[in-house]
C-alpha cells in the first residue's frame, strides 16, 4: 500500500471541504432512482454516502426515516426513540430531517439538549437503561454518523431496542421501504416543519452526557484511576466524545487533559490519513500523529473517531498500538480482573482479528466465539450475558459490567480507553508492558491487509468457495488445519474464505462497494513467514478465480 507523501502531516487548505456547499448539495440534489450507487444501502454500519455524490441527501433520509417508523409499527415497538449525531457536516441536517419525520410520524423522540452531540455507544447505552425490566413500550435509537469516514461524508443507522447494530433482516426492510418511497418521491412520507418538530410535544431534549458518565462506575473501576492520578491525555478528533472526555475528568477529577478540544466540521486540525485524505480513524499512525507525538508527556494518551465507537491507544514505548494488540491485552487483563464474570462466558473476536488472542483465551481456560465481520453478531451474547467481551480488528470493541451484566451492546471506544488507564491504576503497568509480556509467552504477531483488484464475477466465485474446492494442503511450509468459509462460532457465512496452520492464517472477504477483495493475514513466526503466507493467499485466490472461470 502506497503511503501519501503528506500521510501524518496537517491537512492543507486546499482539500479542506466547503460546509456551506455541503449543506446545500445535501438540500438540493436529488438522487436519480434509476442509479444504484444513489439508493439507500445499509452495509454493515448503515447507510453511508456524501451528499456531493447524490448518495447521502435529504430525500435518502426523510425516506429512511420513515421507513424506521414503519418498521417499529410492525414490530409494535411503542417506546421512545433515542436519536444522536456525530459532528460531520452533514450530521446536523440529517438530524433536523430526520426529527421532522418523526415528529410527524408522532414519534417520541428523545436527542441530545441544546442542539449537542452524542456518541454511539451513548445511545446504546441509553436503550438498555430505559429497556430494563420493561415488556413493553422499549425504545430503540438512530446515530447519524458516518463513523471514522471523511468530513464530506454523512451516515444513518437505526438499533433496535437489544442496543446494538440492527441485523439484516432488519436492515433489509429498511433499505426495501426506504427505496420504494425514494421511487414514489417521497409522497409516503409523513412529515413537519423543523420548529414544529422541534417545539412538538413528542420531542425531548435531554441531558444524555451526564447518565452515561455516572455508570461508568459500574464497568470500569473509576476510583482506582482516580486515585492513582494516573496522567491520561485525550484528543477526540473532534468527536461526540468531547464533552463526555470533559464531563469525566470533572466528575471524576481525573488527571487528564483534552488536548484537543476543537469542533470543526472541515476537520482542519487533522493530520492526513495514509491515502492523503482526512480521515478520523483512531487506529491510524497518520491520523493520529499529533497525538503520538505527545506520547511522552502522559501515561497513556488514547483518542476515539467521530461517533466515538472506537478506540486508538498510545503509549510512551510503543506510540500507537495496533488495534489487535491492544485488544488481546484488554482480554487479558480483563479475564484476570473481573472475579464476578461467569467462567462459561465467551469472548468474542471476528474472524480476522489477530490469533494472538485465540492464545490467550486457551491460556485463560476460556471458550472463543469466533464470527464473521460485524458487531452485530456480539450484541445478542453481550446482551444476555453469554459473550462477556466482543471485539474487532478494527479497533471496537465492548464488554460487560463489572457484575456481569450488559454494559453497551454497540462498539465503546470510550470504555476501551478507560480500561487502558485502569490497567496501570491498578497493575502499575501500561498496555504496552502486558502486550510485551504475553508475545513473549505467546509469540509475537505480524499482520496486514492487502487489497486485490477482483471482478465482480471473481468477488462471487468467492463468495461461492467451498472448503473442499482448495486443493492447497500446507500454508508457508506448515500443515493446513482449517479451511473455513462459515464462522466456527455461529455457523454464519463469512462470504470468502480463511485458511489456519499453526502459526499462522489468512483470510480474504470481497468488498461489498469496491471491485477488490480484501486480503488478511498473520504470522505468529516473522515478517518473512508472514510475507510467505500474503504471497500464497494471493495465489491461491488466482486459482480459484481460474478455476471458476472468472
Amino acid at each position: 500500500m502506497a503511503i501519501h507523501p503528506l500521510a501524518g502531516k496537517p491537512a492543507p487548505v486546499d482539500i479542506l471541504i466547503d460546509v456551506a456547499a455541503l449543506e446545500k448539495a445535501y438540500y438540493e440534489r436529488q438522487p436519480n432512482v434509476d442509479d444504484p450507487a444513489q439508493l439507500v444501502s445499509f452495509g454493515t454500519s448503515g447507510h453511508r454516502g456524501s451528499p456531493l455524490t447524490v448518495s447521502l441527501n435529504e430525500a435518502h433520509i426523510l425516506a429512511i426515516t420513515q421507513a424506521i417508523c414503519e418498521y417499529r409499527a410492525s414490530k409494535q415497538i411503542t417506546g421512545p426513540l433515542f436519536m444522536g449525531k456525530d459532528t460531520h457536516g452533514a450530521s446536523g441536517p440529517a438530524q433536523r430531517s430526520a426529527l421532522e419525520v418523526l415528529a410527524g410520524n408522532s414519534l417520541e423522540t428523545i436527542i441530545q439538549k441544546d442542539d449537542g452531540f452524542t456518541p454511539t455507544p451513548a445511545i446504546s447505552r441509553a436503550i438498555l437503561a430505559h429497556n430494563r425490566g420493561k415488556k413493553d413500550r422499549l425504545a430503540d435509537g438512530i446515530v447519524v454518523t458516518p463513523s471514522h469516514n471523511p468530513p464530506a461524508d454523512g451516515g444513518f443507522k437505526y438499533n433496535p431496542p437489544d442496543g446494538g447494530p440492527a441485523d439484516t433482516d432488519v436492515t433489509d426492510w429498511i433499505q426495501g421501504r426506504a427505496n420504494d418511497l425514494l421511487r414514489a418521491g417521497n409522497r409516503g412520507v409523513k412529515r413537519i416543519g423543523y420548529d414544529a418538530a422541534l417545539a412538538a410535544a413528542t420531542t425531548h431534549q435531554v441531558d444524555l452526557v451526564s447518565p452515561y458518565v455516572e455508570a461508568l462506575t459500574a464497568v470500569i473501576d473509576m476510583e482506582a484511576i482516580g486515585a492513582q492520578r494516573v496522567k491520561i491525555g485525550v484528543d477526540p478528533l473532534g468527536g461526540a466524545a468531547l464533552g463526555y472526555w470533559q464531563k469525566i475528568a470533572e466528575r471524576y477529577r481525573f488527571d487528564l487533559t483534552v488536548v484537543n478540544d476543537k469542533i470543526d466540521p472541515t476537520f482542519r486540525f487533522m493530520t492526513l490519513d495514509h491515502d492523503g485524505k482526512i480521515r478520523m480513524d483512531c487506529s491510524s499512525p497518520y491520523a493520529m500523529a499529533s497525538l503520538v507525538q505527545l506520547k511522552d508527556r502522559f501515561q497513556v494518551a488514547f483518542g476515539n473517531d467521530a461517533d466515538s465507537d472506537r478506540h486508538g491507544i498510545v503509549t510512551p514505548a510503543l506510540g500507537l498500538m495496533n488495534p489487535n494488540h491492544y485488544l488481546a491485552v484488554a482480554i487479558h487483563y480483563l479475564l484476570s480482573h473481573r472475579p464476578q464474570w461467569n467462567k462459561s462466558a465467551a469472548v468474542g473476536k471476528t474472524l480476522v482479528s489477530s490469533c494472538l488472542i485465540d492464545r490467550v483465551v486457551e491460556s485463560l481456560d476460556r471458550k472463543l466465539f469466533e464470527v464473521p465481520v460485524g458487531f452485530k453478531w456480539f450484541s445478542p451474547g453481550l446482551f444476555d450475558g453469554s459473550v462477556c467481551f466482543g471485539g474487532e480488528e478494527s479497533a471496537g470493541a465492548s464488554f460487560l459490567c463489572k457484575g456481569g451484566t450488559v454494559w453497551t451492546t454497540d462498539k465503546d471506544g470510550i470504555i476501551l480507553c478507560l480500561l487502558a488507564a485502569e490497567m496501570i491504576a491498578t497493575t502499575g503497568r501500561d498496555a504496552a508492558s502486558w502486550y510485551e509480556e504475553l508475545t513473549g509467552a505467546m509469540g509475537k504477531p505480524y499482520y496486514t491487509r492487502v487489497d486485490l483488484a477482483a471482478t465482480v464475477a471473481q468477488k462471487n466465485a468467492l463468495k461461492a468457495l467451498k472448503p473442499d474446492a482448495l486443493a492447497a494442503t500446507e500454508l508457508a511450509g506448515e500443515p493446513i488445519t482449517a479451511k473455513l468459509t462459515h464462522a466456527p462460532g455461529n455457523g454464519a457465512a463469512i462470504g470468502g474464505l480463511k485458511v489456519v496452520a499453526k502459526s499462522g492464517w489468512f483470510a480474504v472477504r470481497p468488498s461489498g462497494t469496491e471491485d477488490l477483495c480484501k486480503i488478511y493475514a498473520e504470522s505468529l513466526r516473522s515478517e518473512a513467514h508472514l510475507a510467505a503466507i500474503k504471497d500464497q493467499a494471493a495465489a491461491i485466490m488466482q486459482e480459484v478465480f481460474t478455476a471458476a472461470n472468472a
